[in-house]
């Protein structure tokens, strides 16, 4: 079953001489449960495209069909809902609230869409990802454990699609492999569809398929 579908998404920037085509007519399509990293160096696309799919940013041609839904089709307010329900993010920064717990930060999607969080699901996401025993204290105070944070937060409303834009970029090696363990994990357990955009090869190489992308267009599906 596809979850994500882009048909000859295009972003443009700017017009006449000086216009830069950050995407240029990119299509593909992602299975559920599907582990994908998208590989390319700055500047080639990754991350415009990657907010395209999330609906972070309109493109200006296109459509992104997430889950039978095209996204171009929902009002702002219908998109916002969409988004909080459907998709998940984890971003270089952690965007964590500093003055909320870890089990406060992870469960405050939920409770921004009115529902009262599934506490058995959210404790083994949270037990998955090494935070059992840790839920009360500050983010903070978590030696290499925010990104962990943020993850189980992405994934306490059972989105059907996870974006990580360079979930590592910040991080040491080896809390690095450990991250990228947990997303592997999280994919296989949870039966999660990851999208993970980094410019780093080995990286890449643990997803279950590889996108390149160069000046807005993919290279090899």
């Amino acid at each position: 079953m596809k979850i994500l579908k882009t048909v000859n998404l295009t972003k443009i920037y700017g017009a006449g001489e000086t216009a830069v085509h950050a995407l240029d007519g990119v299509s593909f399509e992602v299975e559920c449960g599907e582990f994908v990293a998208v590989v390319g160096t700055s500047g080639s696309g990754k991350s415009t495209m990657l907010h395209m799919i999330g609906g972070l940013d309109t493109p200006t041609s296109g459509d992104v069909i997430v889950d039978g839904r095209a996204l171009g089709d929902l009002d702002d307010e219908s998109l916002t809902i969409f988004r909080r329900r459907n998709i998940g993010f984890v971003f270089q920064q952690y965007n964590l609230i500093p003055m909320l717990n870890v089990w406060e930060n992870v469960i405050l999607p939920v409770k921004l869409d009115g529902k009262k969080p599934q506490k058995e699901y959210v404790e083994m996401v949270v037990d998955t990802l090494g935070l059992s025993g840790k839920t009360a204290n500050l983010p903070c105070t978590l030696s290499g454990g925010q990104q962990r944070v943020a993850i189980a937060r992405a994934l306490a409303t059972k989105p059907g699609l996870l974006l990580c834009d360079e979930p590592t970029g910040n991080l040491d090696s080896q809390t690095s492999q450990d991250v990228l363990g947990l997303l592997k994990v999280t994919s296989e357990q949870f039966h999660q569809t990851i999208i993970m955009i980094t410019h780093n090869e080995e990286i890449a190489q643990l997803a279950d398929r590889i996108l390149r992308i160069e000046d807005g267009r993919l290279k090899s599906l």
